[in-house]
């Protein structure tokens, strides 16, 4: 009666394993699957960010070679004493290229030996391009570290899959051995396996789509 009844014990337990472990594999499988959905779409964000982060600063840098060649052939006109074509290229200077130029001439650089070199080392001067390549670059940066954890999560969740097998095929062998000493040590390993790989992923994060 004894033998019988922990018999049945042992098979309920072993039935028991068998389901949650099912159960938990294909939880940990879907999060694993959806982490490396998420770790794509990062990767995807962080290259478009590179992209146009490039992009601005190639914007930038056309700007600022129009900004160097109309300021340098102004420093010629105006040291030449051509008044006329001095001011021909002072109107063709850009728009965001003014207010530095502006500030520095205020200065009096030829009598000011504390005035900036040129407007370009003028706090005024800026361009926006380089801003948004500077602020993309952060985008890039942020979103690549994104990629990182995704897959570091995307791995955690794959060794779960192989916990929860692991105690599958202790319950699974525990319903095969003759001895019940075998039976249940087998069982008690396949139990601690999944217990613990049960605690690990309780404690990480998950991701469902609806």
């Amino acid at each position: 009666m004894t033998e019988a009844f922990t018999d049945r014990r042992i098979e309920l337990a072993t039935t028991i394993l068998l389901t949650f472990a099912a159960v938990a594999t294909a939880w940990s499988t879907y999060q694993s699957a959806r982490w490396h959905g998420k770790q794509a779409l990062a990767q995807s964000a962080s290259i478009a960010a590179r992209v146009e982060s490039t992009r601005q600063a190639n914007v930038a840098n056309r700007q600022a070679q129009v900004d160097i060649a109309l300021f340098t052939q102004w420093v010629d006109a105006y040291a030449g004493g051509d008044k006329r074509l001095a001011t021909f290229y002072r109107e063709r200077f850009r728009p965001r290229f003014k207010p530095a130029f502006e500030a520095w001439v205020a200065l009096r650089p030829l009598r000011n030996p504390k005035a900036p070199s040129s407007p370009f080392d003028m706090p005024q001067y800026k361009l926006a391009a380089s801003a948004e390549a500077d602020r993309l670059d952060e985008v890039a940066a942020e979103a690549s570290q994104n990629v990182k954890t995704h897959i570091q999560r995307a791995d955690n969740y794959t060794l779960a899959v192989v916990l929860f097998a692991v105690s599958l095929f202790c319950a699974g062998m525990s319903s095969k051995l003759g001895s019940r000493s075998s039976r249940l040590a087998i069982l008690v390993l396949g139990w601690a396996v999944f217990a613990g790989a049960l605690v690990w992923i309780a404690m990480s994060p998950v991701t469902v789509s609806v």
